[in-house]
């Protein structure tokens, strides 16, 4: 999978990072694993950092296990990003192998390409968590959304808005991407309910503005009317851009919970009355991952999968969130320890995940 990154960004981190949100526990805190893991070391293994979302998952993933090694709870950590190349990655994972890691946390390139390499760091006893995609290696634990019920929902609710009639353009992410295809799939799956929706075009956004405002403007004029627009996240601002450039009248975009997309929304609100909703995973996922693989390694029995809620905005929340977000970032919350535990066990025991609600104003 070959991936772009956006080198521009780099520069930005301090403006792209959130002030993180409080998120609410339930009244009975569930109770971590107490294994000593002071001595532990655990990798963050990323396939690239080329976008202001994984920018600043890197940061997120920085900042709690910073804390984590000041509070003592582990005693080295370390993040190392490959330029989208899944034998750099590979190479990168083996190294941290050698190097002697207890856990290594890994956002994989390839969903089947890194398998080898994965197999070899279960064998040296090393706890593999991936996250937020997956590798098909049985030995790793997987953190994830349910990618499919993300296009389900933009689904639902432009199906709801068009009265279950209208053209809607689809905007991508990345080729060959296992998150993409989980996306794509869920929206191709629920659309078949309504034989009156057609998806009238399909672009690769790349999950970023740019990219996607270039291919939406390039597609548009072979394009039949497009009453929505459906995306995977980062790729709202831009369509919006490549609509208002047009001769065209402005769809329902589903927005993905970047700031330039909840303040493009605001204004669009105040002005006219422009009604839509944003869904995204969150950057801040890392930390889930990295709590996962901690717990592991203080003994918690943690199911092989642990799925984790994505986080929603509707227009009631919308202005505590981007007030929330800033110039560049991403909607991102805090997650906790506990929280990271609860997650655990609802997933253990099939019950609902916690609910990730909107930062207090």
């Amino acid at each position: 999978m070959k991936i772009f990154g956006i080198p521009s960004m780099r520069m930005h981190m301090s403006a792209m990072l959130l002030s993180v949100a409080a998120i609410s526990l339930p009244m009975s805190m569930p109770a971590h694993a107490a294994g000593d893991t002071s001595g532990k070391k655990i990798a963050f293994s990323n396939s690239f950092a080329g976008n202001s979302f994984r920018q600043v998952m890197v940061k997120s993933w920085e900042e709690v296990t910073a804390q984590a090694i000041k509070d003592g709870i582990i005693s080295g950590a370390t993040v190392v990003s490959a330029s989208g190349n899944v034998t750099e990655q590979a190479g990168q994972i083996q190294n941290m192998i050698l190097e002697g890691y207890d856990a290594i946390v890994l956002l994989a390139g390839s969903d089947t390409a890194l398998n080898g390499v994965v197999k070899d760091a279960c064998d040296a006893g090393i706890v593999v968590v991936a996250f937020a995609g997956i590798v098909t290696e049985p030995c790793a634990y997987v953190v994830n959304y349910d990618w499919a019920s993300y296009g389900a929902q933009e689904v639902e609710f432009v199906a709801k808005k068009l009265n279950s009639k209208g053209n809607i353009l689809e905007i991508r992410g990345m080729a060959g991407d296992s998150t993409d295809k989980d996306i794509s799939d869920g929206i191709h799956e629920a659309i078949k309910k309504y034989p009156d929706i057609k998806i009238v075009g399909s672009v690769f956004g790349q999950w970023t503005g740019t990219t996607t405002q270039k291919e939406v403007a390039t597609i548009l004029p072979s394009l039949p009317q497009v009453d929505a627009v459906v995306g995977q996240g980062g790729d709202g601002y831009g369509a919006a851009k490549a609509f208002e450039a047009s001769d065209r009248p402005m769809p329902i975009i589903v927005m993905g919970n970047r700031q330039d997309e909840l303040a493009w929304w605001k204004a669009q609100n105040e002005k006219s009355g422009y009604d839509t909703f944003s869904i995204s995973a969150t950057p801040s996922v890392s930390q889930v991952a990295f709590w996962v693989a901690q717990q592991i390694l203080a003994g918690k029995d943690v199911p092989r999968k642990v799925m984790v809620p994505l986080l929603r905005i509707e227009p009631e929340t919308r202005d505590a969130w981007l007030k929330a977000t800033p110039e560049g970032g991403v909607s991102n919350p805090l997650y906790t320890r506990d929280l990271v535990v609860s997650m655990i066990d609802a997933n253990a025991k099939g019950e609902p995940l916690p609910v990730i609600p909107a930062p207090v104003q």
